[in-house]
């Protein structure tokens, strides 16, 4: 009895080392990989004064009117996952990409990330760089920042475009995040484990190798960071402010969304809500994945231009 207490406590403890050996050896692979990826990092956009820090601003483009791209939620480099769309509306107009807070070379910030604080501080950036006028476009959870930000600066704003955008009362969000989880992921280096064994996320995606693997390690330095934390922390209260807001009826207003989501229950009718209550409103349901201006880029541009030539 003795002999075989003594074997089972001798295989624990060999496991347990193991599996010691194991985090140590992860923990010590992410802190060096991140600082070998920090000097590969490629510089593009601009950085532009915002509250005492920089946000870094990618302008492509001299069309006469201006289209600002916002980004949804932990998109690593905004202004590289954008480039497809980008691609297709500078021909024809003005594009900014702005970089918030947090993503791709943005600096970080303390300040809470609260739809109001948001919203200014993407407007302070295009003050700086002196754009009065334009439609404000932006994917997932931009429709809920956008939502304030229409209402704030209506007089800005020429038109709202949702990529596929939240909307204040879909269900899930009042759902306590996992942001402990999160930051232990990253921090212990698993999170980039999990990268590394998923497969490629942008197999099949129109971006060139370059700008994939740029766009791998501005994700790697962004992952999980304590601004985007912060603002995973104020989704439901972020989501329940929004449901206080309409999109101005005036303001003309396009929603693209995934017509296959299967996620998220009456997706396509909620934006119907959002659409019905605006006098130029209309819903462009499309087939493909969340992301949808990774592969119809050429879609939503032209019917973009399309949206608004009617308008005017």
């Amino acid at each position: 009895m003795k002999k075989w207490l003594r074997v089972t406590l001798k295989s624990i403890a060999a496991v347990m080392i193991v599996i010691v050996l194991f985090f140590a050896v992860v923990f010590v692979v992410n802190i060096i990989s991140n600082k070998s990826e920090q000097g590969k990092i490629e510089a593009y956009g601009q950085l532009v004064p915002v509250d005492g820090k920089k946000m870094n601003v990618l302008i492509q483009g001299s069309g006469k009117e201006t289209v600002v791209l916002i980004p949804g939620y932990g998109t690593g480099a905004p202004a590289l996952d954008f480039k497809p769309l980008v691609d297709e509306l500078s021909p024809s107009y003005r594009v900014v990409v702005v970089e918030p807070f947090g993503y791709g070379l943005s600096d970080r910030t303390d300040k809470e990330r609260t739809n109001d604080n948001i919203a200014s501080e993407i407007h302070e950036a295009l003050q700086q760089l002196g754009i009065k006028r334009y439609t404000l476009m932006g994917h997932s959870i931009a429709g809920i920042y956008g939502l304030n930000y229409v209402n704030k600066y209506t007089d800005e704003v020429t038109a709202f475009v949702g990529i596929d955008s939240s909307v204040p009362t879909q269900g899930g969000m009042d759902d306590e995040m996992p942001v402990g989880m999160f930051k232990f992921l990253d921090q212990s280096g698993i999170m980039r484990l999990l990268k590394k064994v998923g497969g490629d996320a942008y197999a099949g995606l129109p971006f060139d190798d370059h700008t994939k693997q740029q766009m791998r390690m501005i994700s790697n330095k962004n992952s999980s960071n304590d601004t985007t934390l912060n603002e995973m922390k104020h989704f439901n209260e972020n989501f329940t402010a929004a449901q206080a807001l309409s999109f101005p009826k005036e303001l003309p207003l396009l929603l693209f969304i995934q017509a296959n989501n299967t996620d998220v229950e009456g997706w396509q009718t909620l934006h119907e809500e959002q659409v019905k209550n605006s006098a130029y409103g209309k819903l462009v349901p499309l087939v493909g994945e969340h992301y949808l201006h990774h592969t119809l880029s050429k879609e939503i541009a032209k019917d973009y231009k399309d949206f608004m030539a009617g308008i005017k």
